[in-house]
């Protein structure tokens, strides 16, 4: 029955979204009558409503969809979607303020003497407009009403005009900022959590360990990821159309000639192509760039969009007036001056002291109010010209409020999905499927391909992507990143809109050409943009790294970059280092020999031990990175024979699981029977369970005899291979860590003497002064000498002074004999380390330079930028883990 009512959601999701009925309504309202019927039918059958569903039953599920209400509109983590009305809104203001057509007329006079200039423009302007909206009907709708005409008139190729025109809208789903991204993001990132714990199962069932090594573990996304992951690939794609309409134009020049424009390419011209071309682009490279560099998330980012598109709006809705532009010109002076505020005086209104402070403090206040007077001028311009703005607001809401309804009722309807065992079916059927993850994949995107006919991209990424984005991510042999599927996924959807006879920019592309454009024209010019689209999902597909690469980049040398000692970074950097020290081994190995001469005598006895034993550590790096290849050499040799093995054998084991758990579902059902027709139904199962019983025994025999011995031949490589690799890690940590410790501590010898006359002074407050405000002078003192490093020994001193001062018996005279031994200490330490700084510290600070960026790593705060770039390179191509598992 599970299954009739599972058959009946898809039925009533696929007539309704067929017969027209608005989506938001048809997916909740699929989701509602389906979970109903099936209550209703478990209640009057067996007097439970639970009785039809595999995982819970409609509590359960309205209990989901709670969650998810609450996920999307209350959840402070929650917050990518923020971003969308900020993007929206930014687009149609351009839109309607007529900047996107300014700029396609101004850029079709620029380029079209040139053959295929007129085309090249449209899939520029395209580029800029999905940069922009990401809104696919949107950009085909304007760029169809403003640029198809100029392109008949012109005698351009019909199927090369309308292709073009509606290869060029699609850009809006890949190329960023884009909601589809956005969604995706959203989407993928709660696909993550399901794919880790999936296998963490995995693993936990494999092997029998109870934690799996973080470096194991599903790489998660962000908006901001997908956008630069997306980033190459869009910009590609919009290349390679480019030189495709200049190739084509250059071979067949009829189809798209040369228009010559009729005025003078002066310096009037000039400025009309800098004001119709630098303040998009400004604005596209100010909202991408803060989200690269880090300055601002993606929201933030959304909202300087939004902003920036009234500030232009304004100015261009008042075009011809001589005081068009001082809104705009207060806005560039407001933020220029807010920027060198921040730069030159960094400012903390919480922390407001001098009198500079007070000063640039008001600056900066004036800034931001000259900017507020510039965003309310230009908003009441857009409002009172044309309604513009109150247009903008409801296409705003509009689209905001449909994205947003969609996403709750594709909640329900996954949750129904599930709760009547949906996705484990699809799972059962995904991973039953030859060719392991590959196989999975290629059919989950010939899905998504079919279905972008039917369904727009909000569905498909709500819907969609829920179900097989965390059995994607779960397999570990593929073990691809959340960006690099979601890119894919967007670059499948904008290929599926463009493809005859129902791709929707075809159908938005009809609706606004001319009778003269035949429909069969739309699609044969299509064609050779589908099969570019085409070949750049199997370049992206076999080449990870042009997604991976800048979001690995950006995370790596950015503000929170994690540390290199990171688990999920080691293979990548051991392979670096590994690199380096068959590059510069004889240096590496010449510095050792060196600090192993250095005189150490000046240094106090625990510091000569620990900087001997570093030394001698270090001498062992090379042989122990040795140790590792050899472990390495014998994996790969042992893994053509065993991989066929191994994977024969955990598709079985998959298998055995899912018996086993359809019988513990059957033996529940059987406990839980009631009812008349309660002894047949208990013969049926119990038939059932034998037949599935004898179905796990038939695969358990299907297991090669040899399994166990191989298995437990190559578990002991890759075991010896971790050892080698802990066993390496530890001693280059042990080999780095005193060398950087000593080195500081003596460098710090300035910084420390700078105490001197603080700590003398203590005694001549102790005994002129009330005890209180001696231990008081102490407290504050203390923080300030722990600040230096090596000082432990001397705060440590002076803090029982303070304590000999405090309590309820303040003891002076101890207090001063302590303070003799806390001064003792001091020129100790003080003593030595202006010893060390002459003799030792030069050589000390040479050779740590020397391993720093090799066996000193592992110890750094950050990876340096050199380093990041070849670390980035490697962890942007997917390793396969499944020989782990």
């Amino acid at each position: 029955m599970e299954l009739f009512f599972l058959f009946l959601l898809v039925v009533l999701m696929a007539g309704a979204l067929g017969s027209g009925y608005p989506v938001a309504f048809a997916l909740p309202g699929s989701a509602i009558i389906s979970v109903g019927l099936a209550a209703l039918t478990g209640w009057l059958l067996t007097g439970s409503p639970d009785a039809y569903f595999i995982q819970g039953g409609p509590s359960e599920w309205l209990s989901a969809g709670v969650t998810n209400f609450r996920g999307v509109y209350w959840e402070v983590e929650r917050d990518t979607l923020i971003a969308i009305p900020l993007f929206v809104f930014m687009g149609i203001m351009l839109q309607r303020s007529r900047i996107a057509e300014d700029l396609l007329v101004t850029m079709a006079q620029l380029f079209g003497p040139v053959r295929g200039g007129l085309g090249m423009s449209v899939v520029f302007v395209g580029a800029l407009l999905a940069a922009t909206t990401g809104i696919v009907g949107a950009t085909v709708v304007a760029m169809g009403l403003i640029s198809l005409p100029a392109m008949l008139r012109n005698n351009y190729s019909h199927p090369l005009a309308t292709g073009t025109i509606a290869a060029s809208g699609t850009l809006g789903q890949i190329i960023p900022p884009s909601i589809v991204l956005i969604i995706l993001a959203d989407q993928l990132a709660s696909a993550t959590d399901q794919a880790s714990t999936a296998r963490k199962a995995l693993y936990k069932a494999s092997t029998g360990e109870l934690s799996m090594p973080s470096a194991f573990d599903v790489t998660s996304t962000s908006a901001g990821e997908m956008f630069l992951g997306a980033l190459l690939p869009g910009l590609v794609l919009v290349g390679v159309y480019i030189v495709f309409i200049a190739i084509f134009a250059f071979l067949k020049p009829e189809v798209a000639p040369a228009i010559p424009f009729k005025g003078k390419y002066d310096a009037r011209f000039a400025g009309r192509v800098a004001m119709a071309l630098v303040p998009p682009l400004a604005l596209i490279f100010i909202v991408l760039g803060s989200i690269i560099m880090g300055i601002a998330t993606v929201n933030q980012a959304g909202a300087i969009g939004a902003a920036g598109a009234m500030i232009m709006g304004g100015y261009r809705l008042r075009e011809g007036h001589h005081r068009a532009f001082w809104p705009a010109i207060l806005a560039f002076l407001s933020v220029a001056v807010i920027i060198t505020t921040t730069q030159v005086h960094p400012i903390n209104i919480k922390n407001v002291v001098t009198t500079s402070d007070v000063t640039w403090l008001v600056i900066a206040v004036f800034a931001v109010i000259g900017l507020l007077i510039a965003l309310t001028w230009s908003g009441i311009r857009a409002y009172r010209i044309d309604d513009t703005l109150r247009g903008v607001m409801i296409e705003t809401a509009k689209t905001t409020s449909l994205v947003f309804i969609i996403l709750l009722g594709a909640a329900m309807l996954t949750a129904a999905f599930r709760g009547f065992g949906g996705e484990e079916l699809v799972k059962d059927f995904l991973t039953g499927l030859p060719g392991g993850f590959w196989g999975q994949f290629v059919i989950v995107m010939a899905v998504i391909f079919v279905l972008g006919f039917f369904l727009d991209f909000i569905e498909i990424a709500v819907v969609v992507v829920p179900i097989v984005a965390p059995i994607l991510l779960a397999d570990p042999s593929a073990n691809v990143t959340a960006v690099w599927l979601g890119v894919m996924i967007g670059l499948n959807i904008q290929t599926s809109f463009l493809t005859p006879p129902f791709g929707f920019a075809l159908f938005y592309l009809r609706g606004v050409a001319p009778a003269a454009v035949k429909t069969i024209s739309m699609y044969k010019g299509v064609i050779a943009f589908i099969i570019m689209q085409l070949l750049a999902l199997v370049v992206v597909a076999y080449n990870p790294r042009l997604v991976n690469y800048l979001p690995t980049r950006l995370s790596l040398t950015g503000e929170t970059a994690p540390p290199p000692i990171n688990p999920k970074l080691q293979h990548c950097i051991e392979q670096y280092v590994f690199n380096q020290y068959t590059l510069r081994g004889t240096e590496i190995r010449s510095a050792i020999a060196q600090a192993r001469s250095l005189e150490l005598n000046t240094l106090p006895k625990k510091f000569q031990k620990s900087l001997k034993t570093s030394f001698e550590d270090a001498s062992k790096t090379f042989a122990l990175r040795d140790d590792i290849d050899k472990t390495v050499v014998a994996i790969d040799a042992a893994t053509p024979a065993y991989r066929p093995l191994h994977t024969q054998v955990r598709r079985i084991e998959a298998a055995i699981l899912r018996l086993k758990t359809s019988q513990k579902d059957l033996q529940t059902d059987l406990r839980q029977l009631t009812g008349a027709d309660a002894p047949e139904r208990k013969v049926e199962m119990e038939t059932r369970l034998k037949y599935l019983k004898s179905k796990q025994e038939a695969l358990e025999a299907s297991i090669p005899s040899e399994w166990a011995e191989r298995h437990k031949t190559y578990s002991v490589l890759l075991k010896t291979e971790t050892k080698a690799r802990a066993v390496y890690r530890r001693t280059v940590d042990g080999a780095y860590e005193p060398v950087q410790t000593v080195t500081e501590i003596i460098a710090a010898a300035d910084q420390l003497a700078k105490f001197a006359s603080k700590i003398e002074g203590v005694r001549e407050i102790i005994n002129t002064q009330d005890i209180t405000s001696a231990a008081e002078h102490i407290a504050a003192l203390l923080p300030e000498i722990g600040a230096v490093p090596g000082a432990r020994d001397v705060r440590s001193k002076l803090s029982k002074v303070r304590r000999a001062l405090r309590g309820r018996a303040p003891d002076k005279a101890k207090a001063l004999t302590l303070l003799d031994t806390a001064i003792k200490t001091y020129q100790e330490e003080l003593a030595w380390r202006r010893s060390a700084a002459g003799t030792t510290l030069g050589g000390l600070q040479t050779y740590e330079q020397a391993i720093r960026g090799t066996i000193g790593l592992r110890k750094q705060s950050k990876l340096p930028a050199a380093q990041a770039v070849d670390v980035a390179a490697c962890l942007a191509n997917h390793r396969d883990i499944s020989l782990h598992f």
